[in-house]
């Protein structure tokens, strides 16, 4: 298949299988973005994400390109998330198992139907493949889909996409050539934009956030561990997300 056709494909079968997903938790139309696999951004990584950060050609030999997709929850997963300040919704907790499981099956799934075409692609989970004692990850869904267009980082360290930031992201490398998604970049978080919000700043239950330092990620993960054993049915629930419940949570506040 050509470059218009391959495209046309990947955003079809990931609006499907979202909108066909048999899972608890609801979803807005699904965000994506491309970009090349020789960006020069990717190779900055190494130094914002950290040194072990995973290039798409280490991801897969041959790599031309990286799509990256965001799956938006739907408000009333935010809506119960918001309603304390402290207690984790449960809804949101499911949100967060199913997304990553559901995440796992769009990827395998395209991975099978492009192999078939001839065309290699590869892709890591959609959480917990980073370092249990640094907390880096070796590839950043949320830094890739910045490259590939969907978003800018908040004071929250969360991407947020012209559907918000309250949701999940996964990426995939093919080694087949894809028109990168062309974006005017701008801001979306007041806080950067107007210095105007610090909502965020505000609901984290363990203040692992500051607008002067950087997220503290020891005591941010420490909290999420102590989440995931309030739920031991769920498996590791290790989130809470109470920083995207703001007004960036749905859309874009700027």
């Amino acid at each position: 298949m050509n470059a218009i056709e391959l495209d046309s494909f990947l955003r079809s079968e990931i609006e499907r299988l979202v909108a066909g997903a048999d899972t608890a938790t609801g979803y807005r139309k699904p965000l994506i973005g491309v970009a090349a696999a020789a960006d020069p951004r990717f190779l900055e990584l190494r130094r914002a994400v950290g040194p072990a950060h995973l290039l798409p050609q280490e991801l897969l030999p041959g790599a031309q390109s990286v799509v990256a997709f965001f799956l938006p929850f739907a408000p009333w997963v935010v809506e119960a998330n918001a309603r304390h300040r402290q207690q984790v919704a449960r809804e949101w907790a499911v949100a967060y198992v199913e997304t990553n499981a559901l995440i796992g099956r769009i990827t395998a799934h395209l991975i099978e139907s492009l192999a078939r075409s001839g065309i290699r692609a590869a892709a890591e989970p959609a959480t917990h493949n980073f370092d249990p004692v640094s907390l880096v990850s070796r590839w950043s869904h949320k830094s890739v889909a910045v490259i590939s267009g969907l978003g800018s980082f908040g004071l929250h360290q969360m991407v947020i996409t012209d559907a918000g930031c309250a949701g999940r992201f996964g990426s995939l490398v093919l080694d087949a050539e894809l028109p990168p998604t062309l974006t005017t970049p701008r801001e979306r978080c007041l806080y950067f934009y107007a210095s105007q919000c610090l909502e965020c700043v505000q609901r984290c239950p363990v203040s692992a956030l500051d607008p002067q330092e950087a997220l503290d990620k020891g005591r941010c993960y420490r909290h999420l561990l102590r989440v995931a054993e309030s739920y031991p049915d769920l498996g590791l629930a290790d989130v809470c997300g109470k920083c995207a419940l703001g007004p960036c949570s749905l859309a874009p506040a700027a």
